[in-house]
């Protein structure tokens, strides 16, 4: 059973959500998202429907580039993928116009501009382009959710340290002080800094209890 649980472990489904959700994070380990991630996540509210824009736009992107990678022209990839990005994001752009008015004032040029996240960008050039539609949704959707539970996480402890509620509801007594540098992007900066650092020593204390078993996986896969 152990053996065929490590098997299960290792399919590239399972490796491809881990990566995203976990270990190549986007935001924690290469930076990517993070002008957004510092301006809108002030409010929690504003960090799920940014959140589940990316997801959104980074899995129909992922999914269109593909399904049509091989009538991309080489020199012409990087256009095509932002031809293809703006496509979406306008769409999204405008239905929080339309529906989330609120949501869409407090976002404001953030939301458009996730047309140019390296993110969505570096997942059409990186993994949708060279890989067939069902590895990359699995792909888009993992890095979709690593970066939005990165923004709940941020913008959870935003709020509650910058204006003592959650979802816009008191959480904390009245004699709590607001920390009005959390309401900034610096605050958020240094936060985000925090959250970093206690992943990657978390992730770096689980890779070194993992390795036995990972490879005795591998070896009696072989």
């Amino acid at each position: 059973m152990a053996s065929n649980w490590y098997r299960l472990a290792y399919t590239k489904p399972y490796v491809l959500l881990k990566d995203g959700i976990w270990r190549k994070n986007s935001v924690i380990s290469s930076a990517l998202g993070i002008c957004s991630a510092l301006a809108v996540t002030n409010r929690l509210e504003n960090g799920i429907a940014m959140g589940l824009s990316v997801i959104f736009v980074v899995m129909v992107a992922s999914i269109t580039t593909s399904a049509i990678r091989e009538y991309i022209p080489l020199r012409l990839r990087m256009i095509t993928f932002m031809v293809i990005i703006s496509t979406f994001v306008i769409t999204i752009d405008l239905f929080f116009q339309v529906y989330y008015t609120g949501i869409s004032r407090a976002l404001g040029p953030y939301l458009p501009l996730i047309i140019t996240n390296c993110l969505i960008m570096g997942r059409c050039e990186a993994f949708a382009f060279k890989n067939p539609p069902n590895f990359s949704l699995v792909d888009a959707l993992s890095h979709g959710l690593g970066y939005t539970f990165t923004l709940l996480v941020l913008s959870a402890v935003r709020e509650v340290l910058a204006f003592g509620t959650l979802l816009n509801i008191s959480v904390v007594g009245e004699a709590w002080t607001n920390w009005n540098v959390m309401a900034m992007a610096p605050g958020g900066f240094f936060l985000l800094a925090i959250i970093v650092m206690i992943v990657r020593t978390i992730q770096g204390d689980i890779e070194v209890t993992d390795t036995a078993p990972a490879e005795e996986a591998v070896n009696e896969t072989a």
